[in-house]
């Protein structure tokens, strides 16, 4: 694995209903983020953060596209996002996005992709994640960005941030929270769902073993952590709790286990949410799965 990791933020709230996530790289920054990724060894560059417009900027009667709110201005984000992650894969470096709501995960995989790598991606969230403007209950794009990303959604994104990933390359992990029409969805793009119940009766090792061996076939393998797959006992500072989420102990060897697997070339840490947190307790347990997630272990 390179020794180089550089940081991205997209500090981003316009995909969901609740305010807070925006300040989400702030919040992991501040959690020591530079100092634990230094101690095990990685130069780290940092390039600040990604422009977002706030949702109270202007008159707001363009916020929404059909079922898609903000898509106009969530999209211009993605596609600047994709930008800057594109020359960070062409030089070789591990790009690592902090946001922000997970609507942002289409713009890290459009510049992979732009970058000339299709990697297998590995989604570690409560949610689906997988809706389309046409099955959308709520509109809210954070719940998106892998219909974007495997090619299922269409109008009104564009046609860069689509088709960025192989959904049969892709695994939704710890899944626990899906809406009706993601259940279609899911089987449309191929996707491997691998669920908290599935995991309840395997275990978390044979999960991730699972998951590993699906997104191995892609080139490299993309971690996308919205931090609400942990329990909200675990991670309280989130946009969308849901009960019944991994332990401290299962996240940890989700992460250490993708680390051994020495395929992971890139990283995105979303919906953190400094204002729903207690003592940032959520943004420093990001700060230690990405840190096991890059190799810290225990001995």
């Amino acid at each position: 694995m390179t020794k180089v990791v550089e940081i991205v933020g997209v500090p981003m709230d316009l995909g969901g209903d609740r305010r807070g996530v925006d300040m989400g790289p702030s919040a992991i920054r501040y959690a020591g983020l530079h100092r634990s990724l230094e101690r095990l060894g990685f130069t780290v560059r940092d390039h600040g953060n990604v422009r977002v417009a706030d949702r109270a900027e202007g008159d707001g009667s363009a916020t929404v596209a059909g079922k898609a709110h903000h898509a106009a201005e969530i999209q211009r984000a993605c596609l600047e996002l994709a930008r800057v992650v594109e020359k960070i894969a062409r030089a070789g470096s591990i790009p690592l996005v902090l946001g922000g709501d997970h609507s942002l995960a289409m713009g890290t995989l459009a510049g992979i992709a732009k970058a000339g790598r299709r990697p297998g991606v590995i989604w570690v969230d409560a949610h689906g994640d997988i809706n389309t403007p046409e099955t959308t209950p709520s509109g809210n794009v954070h719940g998106m960005p892998l219909a974007v990303a495997t090619g299922i959604a269409g109008a009104p994104f564009a046609e860069e941030l689509r088709g960025s990933v192989d959904g049969k390359n892709a695994v939704l992990l710890a899944t626990r929270s899906v809406d009706q029409g993601e259940r279609d969805n899911v089987k449309r793009a191929g996707v491997t769902a691998i669920t908290m119940a599935d995991i309840d009766r395997v275990g978390m090792a044979a999960a991730m073993e699972r998951a590993i061996a699906v997104a191995s076939k892609g080139d490299g393998i993309h971690l996308s952590l919205d931090m609400d797959a942990i329990d909200p006992d675990e991670a309280p500072g989130v946009g969308t709790p849901v009960r019944g989420g991994l332990t401290y102990r299962e996240a940890q060897l989700a992460m250490e286990m993708l680390a051994a697997s020495g395929k992971l070339r890139s990283l995105e840490v979303t919906e953190v949410n400094p204002i729903l947190d207690r003592g940032n307790r959520t943004a420093e347990l990001a700060v230690e799965l990405v840190a096991s997630a890059l190799g810290q272990t225990i001995l």
